[in-house]
């Protein structure tokens, strides 16, 4: 057994992961019913990394913003232009194929315990008032615009305090990133529960119905992730992209790819940031804020689906409308919680841009609930190993600057 535990350790997370991921599988396909207990790993997982998420996040972004320095540069404008940018080119890729191969749907019930936003407005009002959550709030409920605010704030409240002082904070969140390097030791373990459950509970067969609709969506999702976010990258950094494009893939997307949610993958981001030697107060900040608005995956869900739905109906959809729904699907992309599904809440609001009524917007989300179990896994591993990419490419366009 020491023998075996030897060789498992010497094996890299991403083996070790894959291996978890192949036992669920068979699990799953094999003795789905006798072995239903396994799902409780990964429920552990998903939930170790949501709860020591915000605690992380406040802690390192207070700690860095407190021992920054005057004139030390974040590199976080030219990020934020990346995160927008990226969201809006993948709305826009999204709508060109939905026009070359257009989709139609067998539209289900919807999912009536779900609200959906009622407009635009209701969407930026909400990131507003996370602004200014109760910094408790904002914590418990994972609000982390509301969070990165407070953790500014009071970094920036800290600048001027004692070394003694921020060496604790410093402490402190060094004690909470080996907590977090813990918990991601589990990922092989939870990975076989996440997919052992999907699959499970989920079936294959039901997902061939929408064979089409789920090739339309994934295929789209990985021209942005291997076509035009390496555009984008090799623009800010002139070399070759793919290194890093793929490195972020394997380390971020995979493990996104089951726990489904952006905030969830936080810790994990930022541990490939750190493994990288990316800027920490950079990093500290983009990471939890590109969970929470760079959203491309999130944009190329709501054009795809809110136009086979204008096609299933057969809505006539003219260029104007649909620049207007590549800018509408990257602003409300904006607003998609960092949870699984997501996106699909913001559907209706796209839907009304054509005049579909809400009653059937909403049988639309009911089929993106079914083929969620393949579209959101990819749109999150889309998104958030997109964070840890342009973090990195802009980190690397400042290193180059500077030489």
């Amino acid at each position: 057994m020491k023998e075996l535990f030897k060789k498992w350790n010497r094996l890299s997370l991403v083996q070790q992961i894959v291996i978890g991921l192949i036992i669920g599988i068979v699990l799953a396909l094999t003795a789905p019913d006798k072995l239903s207990g396994i799902t409780i790993f990964g429920d552990l997982f998903v939930g170790a990394l949501k709860a020591v998420a915000p605690v992380l996040v406040f802690f390192l972004v207070m700690s860095a913003i407190s021992q920054h320095k005057t004139g030390q540069k974040t590199n976080m404008k030219r990020i934020l232009v990346l995160y927008l940018l990226g969201t809006f080119l993948a709305g826009t890729i999204a709508v060109v194929v939905s026009f070359i191969f257009p989709t139609q749907l067998a539209l289900a019930e919807g999912a009536s315990d779900v609200a959906p936003p009622e407009g635009i407005a209701e969407v930026l009002r909400t990131l507003v008032f996370n602004v200014v959550s109760n910094p408790i709030n904002a914590l418990l409920n994972a609000n982390y615009i509301g969070i990165l605010t407070w953790a500014i704030l009071l970094g920036i409240a800290l600048r001027h305090a004692s070394e003694n002082t921020k060496n604790f904070l410093s402490d402190i969140s060094e004690a909470v990133s080996q907590v977090v390097r813990w918990v991601i030791r589990f990922a092989p373990l939870g990975v076989m529960g996440l997919v052992f459950n999907s699959i499970a509970t989920s079936g294959l067969s039901t997902l061939l119905d929408y064979g089409k609709l789920i090739l339309v969506l994934v295929g789209t999702m990985l021209f942005d992730a291997l076509v035009i976010n390496p555009i984008i990258v090799y623009f800010n950094t002139k070399e070759n992209p793919y290194p890093l494009v793929l490195k972020c893939l394997k380390d971020s997307g995979i493990t996104a790819f089951f726990t489904r949610s952006s905030a969830a993958n936080i810790p994990v981001n930022m541990r490939l940031c750190d493994e990288l030697g990316l800027d920490k107060d950079t990093y500290s900040i983009s990471i939890p804020l590109g969970a929470t608005i760079n959203m491309g995956g999130a944009a190329i869900t709501i054009s795809i689906l809110t136009l086979a739905a204008a096609h299933t109906l057969g809505i006539a959809v003219d260029i104007p409308t649909a620049i207007i729904l590549c800018v509408l699907s990257a602003i409300s992309a904006c607003g998609a919680s960092g949870v699984a599904g997501g996106s699909l809440l913001l559907i209706p609001l796209a839907c009304s841009l054509f005049g579909i009524p809400n009653d059937l917007a909403m049988q639309v989300v009911g089929v993106g609930f079914i083929v969620g179990v393949i579209q959101d896994s990819c749109e999150t591993a889309l998104n958030s190993s997109t964070d840890v990419l342009f973090t990195a490419a802009a980190d690397m366009a400042e290193k180059k600057k500077r030489k």
